[in-house]
């Protein structure tokens, strides 16, 4: 027979209550009853999962469940997997489970192990291992929790009851399929305004609020579990609910009527007061408008102040004491938005009369007409009347009134007026082509108080007189060919009048009585414009060059004026058109009596002169530059250059600078300190030798056979440059060796303290020294 046929394990369940003493008595007087499990079966291992309660408190370990064969035998168990031998153990000898810990269900909720059962004899398994669990079974320790409170809500106010105003949910850590973690929602605080739904935490509205008697509401939720069971845990969240306004009340002026006043001295835009009007709404629902109903609409005004919600009453037309010394008005407010909803309440408008004085003031005298206009014909003779200005004081006491002209000198000596009646004359005769409008200022100022002045604008229109002919509106530079035929049309004209005409301006085009047996002939078109024709074919230029042809303009004016225009026409050397510039050119030069070919000689002539005086110039310029190149070239054979640096300090056998001096020049210089006597004397020798000493040639021809001698400079020429300075020079020599013309002794023993590097040096001033003396 087959092990696995001979050998059947199952597991038992676990008490619910393991802490409870009849439990354990019953499992420990019991322990191998077995029980057969229907869910699911393999290879003869029967289990379904056991469970352990969480957070129990015991210094012993807990009985959990037993795996038992069906069989007798000689088994060993084992356990194996999440928690074996740490939480769970097992019984070897008879499959007792226990479980050695507290555990906690919110941070693991089930353990998965495994059991194989083991004979003693062989050490072999019976069976292969089998899974099965251990879950924690969930208890009530968990307290609900707000997570998101407190809590802020908005409604409008005056909502219908039901109205939803917000949710709020509270989280239980107990296991949620468990009756622990069942939730239900109550309200502490908030009757009987608000609703919660036991369920889902929804609050609602229960009644209808008015959020002017109250705007805000705290409402106390209360969440608990296992509702109606001993350990069961609650929380509170407090909700903080707010009653958002609607427009639900009209505007209410502050008082039925209001007393003001107003001076009549006031211009216009013044402020006159201010209404005011109450809402119990607040924001834009409190917003208002104000209007003015009635007749007074055109004296007074009012506009909303957006800020503060009052009504500002302009004067929109001045007012006078002496004609209406009282006004009554009606003001209207109206909310600026306004919900349908309550339309049925009533209008959203409110009404009050306001009553303005108007206060009596001295004011200045007042015109007739707010402007004059005038008229006057032109050339009219000084001292005539232009018109009359009126102006009166409009108090009651009537006060008299001088008048004057205020503006610029130029106006005053064409106008004046008479300052008791306010006549205005000409002292001057006006000329329409100069001015044909006048603008003048009038004022009229109160005789008893000339602080009093008012001001009034007269337009005086200079009317037109016809004074001015007709005449040509520009210059017309006319010309006629040689060879032009009878009939021909060489010019148009036309005419211009500086004086006005109602009907339009017409002119008449006609040859003066004194051109008679004219070789020209004018006809006028009726249009302003006229056209000249030849009367004959054929001119000569050498009989008459210009011909002067006198036109009589007449003028539609009354009376009628004409004038007499002169055309002036040349004859052209042409064919039959007219070449304008070609004409202006030939007459050019019959004006100033010379031909082509005489002018082309005289060009000529300029041309020739101009050519002889560059060359003057040139050759001065060339002169004045001969100089310089030969001082140039002297002054080269004297520059002499050498750029062999030559060795060094160490370097002293390389050449002798005083070979490079004239013994010509002496220069003068002051002394220096720190120099030798011997340095000094070798400068002056220096001076001695000059590019024609036979010293200097030596030197040169020495320096051009070592160059030429030594191995060691590339294959190619060698460049040697020696530098002469050149003989008298009151700047003298920029060297050194000759600052110091002193025959004073000086001490260079210290220069053998410097070590080996200042050696040479210090040697060299020695033997010198020792030469010297």
């Amino acid at each position: 027979m087959d092990c696995s046929t001979l050998l059947s394990l199952m597991l038992l369940l676990g008490q619910p209550w393991p802490c409870s003493p009849s439990t354990q008595n019953l499992s420990a007087q019991n322990p191998d009853q077995p029980f057969r499990a229907v869910q699911r079966v393999k290879r003869a291992w029967v289990w379904e999962p056991l469970f352990v309660t969480e957070e129990q408190n015991s210094t012993v370990p807990v009985y959990v469940g037993q795996l038992k064969s069906d069989l007798d035998g000689n088994l060993k168990y084992t356990l194996t997997g999440e928690g074996a031998g740490s939480i769970f153990i097992i019984n070897e000898t008879n499959g007792q489970i226990y479980v050695t810990q507290k555990l906690d269900r919110e941070k693991k909720a089930f353990y998965t192990l495994r059991a194989q059962a083991i004979n003693r004899n062989t050490h072999l398994p019976v069976e292969p291992e089998s899974e099965f669990t251990i879950k924690v079974r969930d208890i009530n320790d968990h307290e609900p929790q707000f997570l998101d409170g407190p809590y802020v809500a908005s409604v409008p106010e005056m909502s219908p009851e039901g109205t939803s105003v917000t949710q709020v949910t509270a989280t239980d850590g107990d296991d949620p399929s468990g009756n622990s973690a069942r939730l239900l929602y109550s309200l502490i605080q908030g009757q009987p305004y608000f609703s919660v739904e036991p369920k889902t935490g929804v609050i609602r509205m229960a009644s209808q609020m008015d959020r002017e008697t109250k705007d805000q509401y705290l409402v106390i939720i209360q969440a608990k579990d296992m509702v109606g069971q001993a350990g069961a845990f609650s929380a509170t969240a407090t909700v903080t609910i707010n009653l958002s306004d609607i427009n639900d009340n009209p505007p209410k002026f502050q008082q039925g009527l209001y007393y003001m006043s107003v001076s009549e001295e006031a211009p216009v835009g013044t402020t006159v007061g201010k209404v005011s009007a109450e809402d119990s709404d607040i924001g834009e629902n409190a917003a208002m408008n104000y209007s003015i109903e009635g007749d007074s609409s055109d004296f007074f005004d009012i506009i909303t102040d957006n800020e503060t919600q009052e009504g500002i009453i302009l004067l929109k037309k001045k007012v006078d004491y002496e004609s209406k010394r009282r006004y009554s008005i009606q003001a209207k407010v109206v909310n600026r938005y306004i919900d349908d909803r309550f339309l049925e309440e009533g209008p959203f408008e409110d009404k009050t009369i306001v009553k303005i004085n108007v206060e009596d003031a001295d004011e200045p005298p007042v015109f007739t007409l707010e402007h004059y206009v005038m008229e006057i014909d032109e050339g009219a003779m000084s001292g005539s009347v232009v018109g009359v200005v009126t102006a009166r004081d409009p108090d009651n006491d009537d006060c008299p009134v001088r008048y004057s002209i205020v503006h610029s000198m130029h106006l005053k000596r064409l106008f004046s007026i008479n300052e008791h009646n306010g006549t205005i004359i000409t002292t001057k005769p006006l000329d329409r082509e100069i001015a044909s409008w006048h603008n003048i200022t009038v004022t009229a100022t109160e005789t008893r108080n000339p602080e009093k002045i008012s001001e009034a604008n007269v337009y005086i229109q200079v009317l037109n007189v016809n004074d001015n002919a007709p005449e040509f509106p520009k210059y017309y530079e006319t010309f006629v060919c040689e060879n032009a035929v009878s009939g021909q049309l060489i010019q148009s004209i036309s005419a211009v009048d500086q004086d006005d005409s109602t009907e339009g301006h017409h002119f008449h085009f006609s040859l003066a009585e004194e051109a008679t047996n004219s070789s020209f002939a004018v006809k006028d078109n009726q249009d302003n414009t006229a056209g000249i024709f030849t009367a004959k074919s054929g001119y000569s230029r050498q009989e008459q060059f210009s011909f002067y042809l006198p036109i009589l303009i007449e003028d539609n004016g009354t009376p009628a004026l004409t004038s007499t225009n002169t055309l002036t026409i040349t004859v052209c050397d042409c064919d039959t058109e007219v070449n304008l510039f070609y004409c202006r050119y030939g007459a050019f030069l019959y004006a100033i009596g010379l031909s082509t070919e005489a002018l082309v000689a005289v060009l000529a002539c300029i041309l020739i002169l101009l050519v002889f005086i560059l060359a003057i110039v040139a050759i001065r310029q060339q002169r004045k530059k001969s100089p310089s190149s030969e001082k140039m070239e002297e002054f080269r054979e004297n520059i002499v250059r050498y750029d062999d640096e030559g060795g060094g300090e160490e370097d002293t056998e390389a050449f002798d600078i005083s070979a490079l001096r004239t013994r010509t020049v002496m220069r003068t210089h002051r002394p220096r300190k720190k120099v030798t006597t011997e340095i000094h004397s070798l400068y002056r020798k220096s001076l001695q030798v000059g590019p024609d000493s036979a010293v200097f040639r030596q030197f040169i021809a020495e320096k051009l056979e070592e160059a030429n001698a030594d191995p060691s400079v590339p294959p190619y020429d060698s460049l040697q440059t020696y530098a002469f300075e050149g003989t008298g020079s009151l700047a003298g020599s920029l060297s050194s060796l000759g600052s110091n013309l002193s025959d004073s002794d000086q001490s260079f023993d210290y220069l053998k303290d410097w070590g080996p590097h200042f050696k040479h040096l210090a040697g060299m001033y020695t033997s010198h020294r020792s030469v010297r003396d």
